[in-house]
């Protein structure tokens, strides 16, 4: 398959063309794929007529979207309504790839995808938005929805707490009250291609790894495999104030798959595992 990637310079986008070797897997930044310029994407996918699009482009700094509102919804949902146009124009089969911040987090168990959506943030509604405008407007595609992603080359939580832990610090706080699922980019990549792969598979799909953490216990996890003997300790959301509310409970139920009798994603720590002995040479 010919495959087009937005923001396929980034951490997913790279693992995407790692990953996926016996596709030809076209990685566009926002140089070659603007986009918030309509009539120039629809016109590149025109031109490179692919077999599917995969959305990674997004505005995703959390705390610059409460301040940079428009901006935010230029990209994520203007910008995501242009993908989908140009989609359907060209029957091109869209995987786009979402959040947990469509959700306000409120939930006292894992969210699944039949749950409606409230989003707590300008990151998370100019997301949803984008996604309504996927269902509205590209009949063919997947919604997939991840968070707490990490992968080779950063930038993530687990390339930041090894940086942090370089010795000179006695002591690491990290919040231990909000909740998810650490989610490795390889997995995602490796569920994304049974998607891609077979077009009778369409609608929202959670894909993170299998079990949960807190930062606190994410952290931990990844100073104990790195060996560092890093104090750590717990601390509350209140004492680290942002400008966006960051969800308390990020936990994807992955319903979707088990409905569709799909294979379950791999567990988080085992993914932790294997990442930090290839990416920090363990």
């Amino acid at each position: 398959m010919r495959i087009l990637v937005t923001g396929g310079k980034g951490m997913l986008g790279r693992t995407l063309c790692r990953a996926w070797k016996k596709h030809e897997v076209i990685a566009a930044g926002r140089a070659e794929a603007d986009i918030t310029d309509a009539a120039g994407f629809d016109r590149l996918v025109g031109e490179l007529r692919p077999d599917a699009v995969v959305h990674c482009a997004a505005f995703t700094a959390v705390d610059r979207c409460e301040t940079e509102s428009e901006a935010a919804y230029r990209v994520n949902a203007a910008g995501t309504g242009n993908v989908a146009a140009a989609c359907r124009r060209h029957e091109v089969r869209l995987i786009a790839i979402s959040t947990d911040y469509v959700f306000g987090g409120e939930l006292d168990r894992p969210c699944h995808e039949f749950d409606t959506p409230i989003p707590g943030t300008v990151y998370g509604r100019s997301k949803f938005a984008g996604e309504e405008l996927i269902r509205q407007t590209c009949p063919d595609h997947v919604i997939a929805r991840t968070s707490w992603l990490y992968g080779a080359g950063g930038p993530s939580f687990v390339h930041t707490m090894m940086a942090l832990a370089d010795g000179s610090r006695p002591e690491l706080k990290v919040v231990a009250d909000q909740f998810g699922n650490p989610t490795g980019a390889d997995a995602l990549a490796g569920h994304l291609a049974i998607l891609l792969e077979h077009p009778e598979l369409s609608g929202t799909w959670h894909l993170t790894c299998e079990g949960e953490a807190s930062w606190y216990e994410f952290a931990c996890e990844i100073f104990r495999l790195a060996g560092k003997k890093q104090k750590v300790t717990p601390c509350a959301t209140a004492e680290f104030p942002r400008p966006a509310r960051r969800p308390a409970n990020s936990r994807l139920d992955k319903m979707m798959l088990r409905l569709h009798h799909l294979p379950p994603m791999p567990e988080w720590r085992q993914v932790l595992a294997e990442f930090m002995q290839s990416e920090f040479s363990l």
